[in-house]
This record gives structure tokens, C-alpha cells and sequence, in this order.
């Protein structure tokens, strides 16, 4: 996973709180198509999960990721993966396609650089097929967040969202100023089930709200956000289901 200011990634906290990530990565494995022998590049290719399907397919894949510890977890299945920030990459020229999952929503400071760098690592014609999280993605887990953030004096607790996440029509012209033609683009409503729970969830994943708050006081807050989210996210049999938004696209280079 690209590292956001305040995130930290542990693979083996990811393969217990967040396995469903790759789990339901499928449909936009289907969109990519990979086939035999194209060159692919896997970008957040975290623990390497889902790489490993591309490769199944019998593509040549090279997963890059901006944490150490995923690269070396996804190194422990075999896959070529290397330590590399997103802004920052090597390539010039030489994928047949870019395929990434629910790891750009993750690269808030500049989406345009990070479109620019993979369209100039694709070959003419090649495509890019994606998805991560769209406008709208955990909104209630959001306001939970900053509301709390807010009675622990924190203020201003928006700034510390992570996360980039955005409208079909704002991703679509990003695409397009950066070189590529949509094939497909849609927001995908994916209410997402947590077999870990709601507070695991946020631990994996609220790292950056969770920092700003003392560490004697972490659990607390986490208890009062959990409770927070309880009503509209957790049914009677104490099952919690987040809010997911997708978007999903394939778009080609000109």
C-alpha cells in the first residue's frame, strides 16, 4: 500500500482486519483481462494477494508498493515485488497494463502526478484498470471520526483524512487531461461486511486520526467512535458492515 502521512502497514495485521480487501478484488481482475505474457505492473500490490491471480493468468507482473513490510510479504510468494513510491516511479515504456486495487485512494497529494507516472510506464495503447475507494466511501465512519476527534479539542480534524476519494466525473477528466481514453468508469455502492468488527477496522486503518490522540486516551476514543457508528453499522447480531464506495475503471493510453 502507498503510505499516507500517518499510515503504517503491518502484513500480517492487514491478512487478519483486512483480508476482504483482495477477497473482493475480482471484478476489476476481470476487467484487466490479463492475458499470457503481457507485462504488467501492480501498483499497491500490498501482501501480493491479488498479484498472484494475475500471474495465475500467466502475465509477468511486477508489484510495487511504498511499504517494506507488504514488498516483503508479497516477496514470501514468490512475486517480483519492489520498495517504491508511487510519485516516484522507474518506468518508462514498458507494461502492456497497469492494474491497481483500492491502493490509490491512499495517494492524496497529487492524483495527476501518480496518473502521469503510469501512463508514461505504459507502451502506447496500453490500459489501465483500476478501482479504489469513490465520493461518498466510509462517510459515516468519517464523521464519526472527525466528530470525536473534535470533543478530544482536536481541531480542524478534517485535515487528517487520509484518504483521496472521488466523483466519477472529477476521476474521469483527471484520466483523460493524463492521456487516456475511458473505456469504463462507475461508482459502485459495496456495503462491506467486517468479520473483524468495526474497532479492528479503524486500528487498520484510522492510523492517522488515531496518532493525533494520547496514547492513554486512544482506547477511549475508539471505544466512543465504535459506539458512535453502532446504530447505523452494526445490525442486532452484532455484525458490522462498512460503508464502501468503489470506483471502478478501464481507461487506455492514447
Amino acid at each position: 500500500m502507498q503510505s499516507a502521512p500517518g499510515q503504517e502497514w503491518n502484513a500480517s495485521g492487514y491478512a487478519e482486519n483486512a483480508r476482504f480487501v483482495s477477497d473482493l478484488g475480482q471484478p476489476v481482475v476481470d476487467l484487466l483481462n490479463p492475458q499470457p505474457g503481457e507485462r504488467i505492473l501492480d501498483l499497491g500490490c500490498g501482501d501480493g494477494a491479488l498479484t498472484e491471480k494475475l500471474l495465475a493468468a500467466g502475465a509477468e507482473v511486477i508489484g510495487v508498493d511504498a511499504s517494506a513490510d507488504m514488498v516483503f510479504a508479497a516477496k514470501q510468494r514468490g512475486i517480483d515485488a519492489r520498495l517504491m513510491d508511487a510519485y516516484n516511479l522507474e518506468f518508462q515504456a514498458e507494461f502492456d497494463a497497469v492494474f491497481s486495487n483500492a491502493a490509490l485512494h491512499w495517494m492524496k497529494r497529487d492524483p495527476d502526478a501518480i496518473i502521469a507516472g503510469l501512463r508514461r510506464a505504459l507502451k502506447p495503447g496500453g490500459r489501465f484498470a483500476g478501482e479504489m475507494g469513490g465520493h461518498g466511501c466510509v462517510a459515516a465512519v468519517v464523521v464519526a471520526l472527525c466528530a470525536a476527534l473534535e470533543r478530544y479539542e482536536i481541531s480542524n480534524p478534517a485535515r487528517l483524512i487520509p484518504w483521496y476519494f472521488p466523483t466519477q466525473e472529477e476521476y474521469r477528466a483527471r484520466l483523460e487531461r493524463n492521456g487516456f481514453q475511458i473505456q469504463y468508469i462507475a461508482l459502485i455502492p459495496r456495503p462491506t461486511p467486517l468479520r473483524s468488527g468495526m474497532r479492528k477496522w479503524l486500528e487498520t486503518f484510522a492510523v492517522s486520526f488515531i496518532n493525533c490522540v494520547a496514547e492513554e486516551r486512544r482506547s477511549s476514543f475508539l471505544d466512543e467512535v465504535t459506539a458512535r457508528l453502532q446504530p447505523a453499522l452494526c445490525d442486532q447480531q452484532g455484525r458490522w458492515t462498512a460503508d464502501y464506495m468503489r470506483l471502478r475503471f478501464l481507461a487506455c493510453g492514447r
